[in-house]
């Protein structure tokens, strides 16, 4: 939005909260607070934001980089005076939204329409309200015969007959930038508490006879503020709602919302059914017509259409269509697959290629390894990846056949149809189509057991 800015105040300690960190740098569904509160400023489509911080300043900084400029309030006196620390950008905007740090549910659309509202009808000032069943701890919007806004009392401070007012302030605002730093300037700390209240400005700016609205949300959980762990786990809890709902409508199958975990980056596609204790993290994306089956962690991983996972975890792999994978994969970084392979139970990649129609059944250690199509892995395997110094890649041909508890010394390559014995060590290349095998010969020896004592564990 042209010649408007966005002020996020970020800057309070958050002691109820009884940790060690920044209160705006928890998380909300795999995101922080405050890049949230950003995510939807962006969304608005305001280009230039600016963030107040104080308390534990590093952590806010190291979260959003040079993404935001800055403002510092090195004593928090209070939320006018947080905005005070920005006049020096604010005065160069035509507008400005004031969004608090830890409402981490605010959306976009509403940053918009109240903007557009407070050009539209050449408002002063606009302030973000809702409607609440029960308002109670919320400062309530006052209003005159007319219906137009005559002040914001707190709830410590109403009268009985405002405490019944179902409408409360939001903390949230858009203002002229001019009216508000000419309203920043009147103010003072004059109170119990010795602070400034940025709600002064709105009585100062309805005295003077500016205009002021109110733009209601329709849904009053994005104002919802997060003071400790409690609030925090329902936040959470409503994002989770909401991500699923989408996922839901747009034709995914989730057979218990309540106990699915996705993350707000994650694409699924139509048809596909997710089971319960599903945990879907980062950017990954799951192709049509997939079936996770339970519990399953994935994050930043694609998964092509028809993949079925079983109680499996992945990361940053990407797996073709028509494979199965688990129960009880571990799939690590960098690690492709291919269509209709066989990934099974008890079994890890990471840094590795499988071919199309490759299985891996059982028991399988598979690491920096190159494995073509058609390759059958025994049960036992291991590529041995690492010398003590370095990892060694191991490169296997085509429709070759590793027999059981077969060890792989990398650096090793197999060529195409190549075979290694059960119980094999490979220490040299094994030509195409050729048997390796490199055991011990089996001896029998007679008698040698009769008379030995068998102790029982």
């Amino acid at each position: 939005m042209e010649n408007t800015i966005a002020v996020i105040l970020a800057a309070g300690e958050g002691k109820r909260m009884k940790s060690e960190h920044s209160k705006v740098v928890h998380k909300v569904l795999g995101k922080s607070i405050i890049r949230r509160v950003y995510n939807a400023v962006k969304a608005a489509g305001i280009e230039e934001c600016v963030i107040v911080v104080g308390h534990r300043q590093d952590e806010v900084r190291e979260e959003m980089q040079d993404l935001v400029s800055y403002a510092v309030q090195e004593e928090q006196l209070g939320t006018g005076h947080a905005v005070m620390q920005a006049v020096d950008f604010i005065e160069k905007s035509k507008r400005v939204v004031i969004l608090s740090g830890d409402a981490p549910l605010i959306s976009g659309e509403t940053i918009k329409n109240a903007v557009l509202q407070c050009e539209r009808n050449q408002e002063y000032a606009t302030i973000f309200t809702a409607e609440f069943e029960d308002p109670n701890g919320y400062g309530r919007i006052v209003r005159d015969a007319k219906g137009a806004v005559c002040g914001i009392v707190e709830h410590k401070d109403a009268t009985e007959e405002q405490r019944r007012i179902k409408e409360i302030n939001s903390s949230m605002y858009c203002f002229d930038s001019k009216a508000l730093c000419d309203a920043l300037k009147k103010i003072t700390n004059n109170n119990v508490q010795g602070e400034y209240y940025l709600t002064d400005v709105i009585e100062i700016m309805i005295q003077s006879g500016l205009s002021v609205g109110t733009y209601r949300l329709k849904n009053h959980y994005e104002i919802m503020g997060i003071n400790d762990r409690v609030q925090l786990a329902e936040a959470n809890q409503m994002a989770r709602k909401l991500c699923n709902e989408k996922h839901m409508r747009n034709g995914v199958t989730l057979i218990d919302p309540e106990t699915t975990y996705i993350e707000e980056d994650v694409v699924i596609g139509r048809d596909s059914i997710v089971y319960p204790g599903n945990i879907l993290e980062g950017t990954t994306v799951i192709g049509e017509e997939c079936v996770l089956n339970q519990n399953n962690r994935i994050t930043n991983s694609t998964l092509a259409d028809h993949v079925e996972i079983t109680s499996s975890v992945m990361t940053d792999s990407t797996v073709d269509s028509y494979t199965h994978v688990g129960p009880f994969a571990y799939i690590r970084p960098n690690t492709h697959i291919g269509k209709q392979a066989r990934i099974g139970d008890f079994v890890e990649l990471k840094n590795s290629t499988i071919g199309d129609k490759t299985k891996v059944s059982h028991l399988t250690y598979v690491g920096d390894s190159d494995v073509g199509s058609e390759v059958n892995f025994g049960c036992g395997t291991v590529t041995v990846n690492y010398d003590g110094i370095h990892k060694n890649r191991t490169t296997i041909g085509d429709k070759s056949f590793i027999g059981c508890n077969t060890n792989l010394i990398a650096p090793v390559k197999l060529g195409t149809g190549a075979y290694t014995a059960a119980g094999t060590t490979i220490t040299k290349d094994v030509p195409e189509n050729a048997l390796a095998i490199g055991r011990c010969r089996q001896e029998i020896k007679e008698g040698w057991a009769k008379g030995k004592t068998k102790v029982n564990p």
